[in-house]
């Protein structure tokens, strides 16, 4: 016995690779994009339906106002979505002007004919290698997004995808087509959570600074999904 021990160590010491797993070779970029494509298809296909319980947030720091609202969101085939409001405590004219209108993009932008020219892949965007990180111990590649042509729906920005899975794990971007002239910063970050086989939004935050109204953050969280 101590013989057998004797001998792993001194192996060990000599040819550490022999007592080490091979690593895994790192994948290209034509790779991970290939990945990101092909299963990104299949759970898109296996998701039939879901629902979650929204809670929208906006804050104004320069005049101290705020707003809520709470909704319920159904997603059913091929990515439609609709909004059932439950709540909306808060100034009216800020839930009018912002938060029901964010429901009515997302709506919009749910719609049949839309998806296919919104969502982050090789059709819509291209994309740069920058690195790979350990989020939430896992293996990420970090790759820069940018879109191949641009509209409202669009961002540009950086995106994590899962080393596993090759979902999008989080993403950190600003809107490829600014809404308005008078806002002059939008930053987005929006990490996403594992619900069974698929990848789904946890939060979504917003960040915009404009001249007459200052620093305004929206956050939507997404706690609470009910998957099929």
């Amino acid at each position: 016995m101590r013989l057998r021990v004797a001998t792993l160590l001194i192996t060990g010491l000599l040819f550490p690779s022999a007592l080490a797993r091979e690593a895994p070779r790192p994948l290209t970029l034509p790779e991970v994009v290939k990945q990101m494509e092909e299963r990104g298809g299949a759970r898109s296909a296996s998701l039939a339906y879901y629902t979650c319980l929204r809670r929208y947030m906006l804050s104004n720091r320069r005049f101290h106002q705020t707003a809520e609202l709470r909704a319920r969101m159904t997603y059913s085939s091929f990515g439609h979505k609709t909004f059932e409001v439950l709540s909306e405590p808060g100034l009216s004219i800020i839930r009018r002007k912002v938060l029901r209108r964010m429901l009515e993009a997302e709506e919009e932008a749910s719609r049949v004919e839309v998806p296919a020219h919104t969502q982050i892949t090789p059709l819509n965007y291209d994309f740069q290698f920058l690195d790979s990180e350990m989020p939430q111990c896992r293996l990420a590649y970090v790759l820069e997004a940018a879109p191949r042509s641009v509209s409202k729906f669009s961002l540009r920005g950086r995106i994590w995808v899962d080393s596993e899975d090759f979902a999008i794990v989080r993403a950190e971007a600003t809107p490829a087509l600014k809404p308005l002239a008078l806002i002059h910063s939008i930053h987005v970050v929006q990490p996403h959570v594992k619900v069974g086989p698929v990848w789904l939004p946890l939060y979504n935050r917003s960040m915009s600074d404009s001249f007459f109204v200052g620093h305004i953050d929206v956050t939507i969280d997404s706690p609470d999904y009910q998957v099929t």
